[in-house]
């Protein structure tokens, strides 16, 4: 291992290095002394049970620790797990503060998440154009089911104004993806678009294609249900 790295950045090799024993180790001695990073893999790691048994109350305690530090990931994952009562009691108040702080902090999953909260209306309010807002800002970082979800609404005018163009470009981005759900709408609504929508809508798939880069860095915390 470089002897060269940061801390928390040996800790995180040892981990990718399948060596969970001694990151756990290394990430202990460091989210005791404060660092949220560390305080964060920590409740990743008793999340997903590894090198450590799995515990979610543990994790969420770790969670909260990062997250009131401003760790933006801890925050995602301490609201949803407040919502759904993980590890923790349901409060989805609160859970709803945590998420909506790390949505506004630019967390694609939070983003998502709020979005997929208020579209169902589940503990929070039924709004959907709230959730088309928040799809929107999740589906601009590259997140495919938001991409989907957001092209879902533009083509029934749900929370937005109807737009099969809209509606075309972004389930074109997430069915390049492998979003299956996306190509079925997109074969459903290919056929009543007219020659101006399609070219509109190819027009602003290619400007998003550009301009969007896939949210594939690897998952470090446990990953958000929607």
């Amino acid at each position: 291992m470089n002897t060269s790295l940061r801390p928390v950045d040996a800790a995180v090799a040892a981990y990718r290095e399948g060596q969970l024993t001694d990151a756990h180790a290394r990430f202990s001695v460091l989210a005791q002394a404060g660092d949220p990073e560390a305080q964060a893999w920590i409740g990743s790691l008793h999340a997903n049970g590894e090198g450590v048994p799995a515990d979610l109350e543990a994790a969420f305690a770790w969670y909260l620790r990062a997250a009131e530090q401003d760790h933006v990931p801890a925050q995602t994952n301490v609201g949803a797990m407040l919502v759904m009562g993980q590890g923790t009691a349901a409060d989805p108040v609160a859970g709803l503060h945590w998420l909506t702080r790390a949505a506004q902090a630019g967390d694609a999953m939070a983003q998502s998440n709020l979005a997929t909260l208020h579209f169902k209306g589940d503990r929070v309010p039924h709004d959907e154009a709230a959730a088309a807002h928040w799809y929107r800002r999740a589906a601009e970082q590259g997140h495919y089911p938001s991409q989907a979800r957001l092209g879902f609404m533009y083509a029934n005018g749900l929370g937005v104004e109807k737009d099969r163009a809209q509606a075309f470009a972004w389930l074109s981005l997430a069915a390049q993806h492998g979003v299956g759900t996306a190509l079925n709408a997109l074969e459903g609504i290919v056929g009543q678009m007219s020659v101006e929508e399609k070219h509109r809508g190819a027009a602003q798939f290619d400007q998003w294609r550009t301009r969007t880069a896939a949210v594939s860095s690897p998952a470090r915390l446990v990953p958000v249900p929607g």
